[in-house]
């Protein structure tokens, strides 16, 4: 929101469950209420030019354990998205997800690779991702598929499904152990917030229509070498200990951002090290 107040009339949709009002800026409107809602969209849509989708049950273990729920946000709402976007003739930029691809054939990920995703999570981001592009093939609406890699930065709050980031520095800040799923060999793209805030705004604006684009860094980190990071930034005597691994999760993920560059001029600026200091200087005040 911070990069769309200074220069335009922004309206949020939001029920709360998972955000805070207080970490909203001033200067725009707040419709409180259930994206699944018909009245409460058509409220949200009204004189709307362009719509950042952002709205989803984000969690794998969540879908895994209530896959009917998890569908009906992530699929449902976003398919009356789409439908309330066309009645007005508004752009969508939607937030889908590197869960789509499952286990990748090869590292690192291009968009055009089969996709198996292994959660529901993922499958459901999968259905509304081909419906955004089924939206602009059929009907003309103008849609961009923004797939996230793993996204983290200040603001994320802590909870069961908070981003992993957040979770460690929850747990050393406590004392720790510090918790990882399974070996701790499973790698991940972690993007900072900002760059995602930054290919937001090129996907409002590009001419690329019709289209989903992977948004990472294209730099592999493991979950052991997060562990060691966000010990070292807290405490370096805290311990770090191994759980069961996570049903329905993938070992590898990487993304493929050269299309994003290519079309969006979409290029990541925060480095990891850079990205975790921005979240324990969040966190400490």
């Amino acid at each position: 929101m911070d990069a769309l107040v200074a220069e335009n009339e922004v309206r949020v949709l939001d029920d709360f469950s998972s955000g805070r009002r207080s970490q909203l800026p001033a200067n725009l409107s707040v419709i409180e209420g259930d994206v699944r809602d018909s009245d409460v969209r058509k409220a949200a849509f009204d004189d709307v030019d362009i719509v950042f989708h952002e709205a989803a049950i984000v969690s794998v273990e969540q879908s895994v354990e209530m896959p009917m729920e998890s569908h009906a946000i992530n699929v449902d709402a976003t398919l009356s998205v789409l439908e309330e976007a066309r009645r007005t003739n508004a752009r969508v930029v939607f937030a889908s997800s590197a869960a789509i691809y499952g286990t990748p054939e090869t590292l690192p990920i291009p968009e055009t690779v089969a996709k198996r995703p292994s959660s529901p999570y993922g499958l459901e981001k999968l259905s509304a991702d081909h419906y955004c592009q089924l939206y602009h093939d059929l009907y003309g609406l103008e849609t961009v598929a923004l797939r996230y890699f793993n996204v983290y930065g200040p603001r994320q709050r802590k909870g069961p499904y908070s981003g992993v980031i957040t979770k460690f520095f929850a747990q050393a800040r406590s004392g720790g152990p510090i918790t990882v799923q399974g070996t701790g060999e499973q790698t991940r793209d972690f993007v900072h917030v900002r760059d995602v805030v930054r290919a937001n705004l090129l996907a409002a604006m590009t001419d690329r229509v019709g289209e989903a684009f992977n948004i990472g860094t294209g730099r592999s980190t493991t979950i052991a070498q997060l562990a060691e990071h966000v010990r070292e930034t807290v405490d370096p005597d805290i311990k770090i200990e191994h759980t069961d691994p996570r049903p329905g999760d993938v070992r590898d993920s990487l993304a493929d951002v050269s299309k994003a560059n290519e079309a969006l001029d979409y290029e990541p600026a925060v480095e990891l090290s850079e990205g975790i200091e921005s979240v324990f200087d969040w966190i400490r005040h």
